[in-house]
């Protein structure tokens, strides 16, 4: 394997002129299309095209509980761009799936967009993820707007990317801000892997894509009532129990309301009545946030919640801190094993020099959860057992061939001094 050539971020980014700003699309903002035959005309339209497919999508993130798409943005040199409306024609893209599904994507952080496209029946036969390919480039900044500034010399217009794309009508702005989001990355795309090629990390990227077109959606964490905004305030189970109980109700109502859990309830709300536990509809009206308006009419809702985790029995109580698999924090390993924290040590300052050496971060050389993993549990072995451990735990191939050697040197047992 050739050696990985050092990124040029700093040299590029003094010797690179003014950036060009990009404020509308080449051909005008399109049409939206929000009907059937919008979408079997965009089908051929794109069958019309050639080369690969640039893809994104806009979610209504911080306002609705789904991460569904509610905008898609499709581009294709010879085509142009499209502006699918998925809400009013989500049973009617079977026509463009059958052109897109077996063309290769190009999408900016995949990851976000493809389970919300996997929803409405399109998925990727090939994926490059222009963000993850300026990660393993080594990048300094891979947003899209750094990532089209530095390599195409634009600045993208931006500005909308917060807002709430479930809103209908889709103003005028908003639609020219996501055309834009396609307009160049194609480009962008033979861009990156022209400086992969350079690197000799094509094949690097090529797994970590794949990686991503078959993850599927993500998988939910354990306890995540646990990631509620000061929740460590709490003092005893009972008052963790009310809080569970609380987060719960919370997330049944913006689920079935199909709307941002913070927006039905606040996490600082959840944490104060969990402090308070009022007994009666006046007790809990009189916390800040329950006694309005919107809150009024689902008191008896958290009420409800409290009293449950009133009626809990001690063993059914959350524990304090929550029980993981698996080894410790790290922050603890001093405490709990000298000899782990040492081996960890050791490991981390292997892989730092690798990553400086191959220009790309640490967490993309491994997973930082899965090597810690295998050093809390490292009790001897061979190189062949790091990398079968770094197999089983989803480490791809180019990954193990970088990281088993420095895993071994950094594990190896002390020689004893004569």
């Amino acid at each position: 394997m050739s050696e990985p050539e050092a990124s040029s971020e700093t040299e590029s980014a003094v010797a690179a002129p003014p950036a060009v700003p990009l404020l509308a699309p080449r051909d005008g903002v399109p049409e939206l299309v929000d009907t059937a035959a919008g979408v079997a005309a965009a089908a051929e339209l794109l069958a019309s095209g050639h080369g690969p497919l640039a893809v994104d999508a806009e979610r209504a993130s911080g306002f609705r509980y789904s991460a569904r798409a509610y905008l898609v943005q499709l581009r294709r040199e010879g085509a142009g761009t499209v502006l699918l409306d998925p809400i009013p024609t989500a049973d009617a893209l079977a026509p463009l799936a059958e052109v897109v599904n077996p063309l290769e994507w190009v999408l900016h952080a995949a990851d976000q967009d493809l389970p919300g496209l996997a929803e409405l029946g399109l998925h990727p036969a090939r994926l490059f993820d222009t963000e993850l390919g300026a990660r393993l480039a080594g990048f300094e900044r891979v947003g899209l707007a750094a990532v089209v500034e530095r390599e195409l010399g634009y600045s993208l217009k931006k500005g909308h990317g917060a807002d709430d794309w479930s809103k209908r009508p889709l103003p005028d702005a908003w639609l020219n801000y996501a055309a834009l989001d396609v307009e160049l990355l194609v480009d962008l795309r033979d861009a990156v892997a022209a400086d992969l090629e350079r690197q000799h990390k094509t094949e690097w990227a090529a797994q970590e894509f794949e990686r991503v077109r078959l993850a599927g959606p993500p998988v939910p964490k354990p306890d995540r009532w646990r990631r509620v905004s000061h929740i460590t305030s709490l003092k005893s189970p009972r008052q963790l129990a009310a809080a569970r109980a609380l987060w719960e109700a919370r997330e049944d109502l913006a689920r079935r309301r199909d709307v941002s859990p913070s927006r039905v309830l606040p996490d600082s709300a959840i944490v104060d009545a969990a402090t308070k536990d009022p007994r009666t509809v006046g007790e809990l009206r009189a916390l800040p946030v329950f006694g309005g308006p919107r809150q009024r009419r689902y008191s008896r809702v958290w009420l409800t919640a409290l009293e449950q985790a009133r009626g809990l029995g001690d063993a059914e109580l959350p524990s304090r801190s929550p029980r993981t698999v698996g080894p410790p924090a790290a922050s603890r390993w001093a405490r709990v094993d000298p000899e782990a924290a040492d081996r960890l040590a050791s490991v981390r300052a292997g892989l730092n020099a690798l990553s400086e050496k191959v220009t790309v971060p640490v967490e993309n050389l491994a997973h930082p959860e899965l090597v810690r993993r295998i050093v809390w549990d490292w009790r001897g072995g061979t190189a062949a057992d790091l990398d079968a451990a770094l197999d089983a735990g989803g480490a791809r191939p180019w990954q193990r061939d970088l990281v088993v050697p420095v895993l071994a040197a950094a594990l190896a047992e002390p020689v004893d001094e004569p």
